[in-house]
């Protein structure tokens, strides 16, 4: 096995925080909420004190694994005889701490309410909003799902922390998948096998060459093609693809052997293949319309 890492351009974080901008500023507007600043700082009195326009600020005060998310099986790739295994992908929860900045209170509650109903409004990204721009990580932000939360800690600790006056917020959830650059690869993949049999107190001719017969089944699209039949008709032999369309046969002797394969919805493939010799893989006939 070897193990090799290509760390890719990974902007996923930045991505999102613009694409929360595009999509407030957009829903906004459309509402007669006009001139409105979108922030990503925190709401400190230092910072708060300089603001001269009305202002929604989403500040990521929590970043974390999604461990009832994670997941434990790698994600495996199978081509010209050869596996590699990538780790499975990092789950994460992005908590936003969402505040509304005006001049008059009543300003303040009346944006917050559009805000809210904006975020409520959408469980996943529009993909019109990331077709707009090129964002380096469009596809992970296609797939993060969002939330309105309930806090991750009590908010007076947060304002305490972040030294800020206290005030009404929205708890912003955001979860993202991250994928690895590390990959195992294997290979390549054993499908033949001899297995050399004879008597025990017999002579020397009576050794007998059994081999293993295997393969994948695929489309004529290429992709592999599971819960297909299987067989070699003269020798009464059947067995079925796995998810990644593989199918095997121990203990065949040496020859001639004609493999069939069948769909449930009609599929067909049949081929002659030498044993030993090279893997049986087949490919499903385009049905006839």
């Amino acid at each position: 096995m070897a193990v090799t890492v290509d760390v890719p351009l990974n902007t996923v974080i930045a991505d999102l925080d613009e694409a929360l901008r595009r999509l407030l500023r957009r829903e906004l507007e459309r509402h007669g909420f006009e001139g409105v600043d979108v922030a990503f700082d925190a709401p400190a009195k230092d910072w708060s004190g300089k603001l001269t326009n009305p202002t929604v600020d989403l500040f990521l005060y929590d970043l974390r694994e999604a461990t009832e998310r994670a997941s434990i099986t790698p994600t495996e790739r199978r081509g010209n005889g050869y596996a590699s295994m990538s780790p499975p992908p990092l789950r994460l929860e992005l908590t936003y701490a969402v505040t509304a900045w005006t001049k008059a209170v009543e300003d303040e509650h009346r944006l917050l309410s559009q805000v809210l109903s904006i975020l409520f409004s959408y469980r996943r990204l529009p993909e019109s909003l990331l077709a707009e721009g090129s964002f380096g990580s469009a596809n992970g932000l296609a797939d993060a799902e969002t939330s309105v939360g309930r806090p991750r800690e009590e908010k007076a600790d947060f304002w305490s922390a972040v030294g800020g006056q206290y005030k009404a917020s929205i708890d912003y959830v955001v979860h993202l998948v991250v994928e690895s650059g590390a990959m195992t690869e294997r290979g390549p993949e054993v499908r033949t096998q001899t297995l050399r049999t004879r008597m025990a107190d017999g002579p020397a001719r009576t050794l007998t060459e059994l081999h293993r017969l295997g393969g994948t089944l695929r489309d004529a699209a290429g992709e592999p093609v599971p819960d297909a039949w299987v067989a070699v008709p003269e020798t009464g032999r059947w067995s079925a693809t796995d998810a990644a369309g593989h199918f095997r046969f121990e203990r065949m002797a040496p020859g001639s052997h004609h493999v069939v394969a069948r769909t449930a919805d009609g599929g067909h493939a049949e081929a002659k293949y030498t044993v030993p010799g090279d893997s049986a893989d087949l490919t499903l006939k385009k049905k006839k319309k």
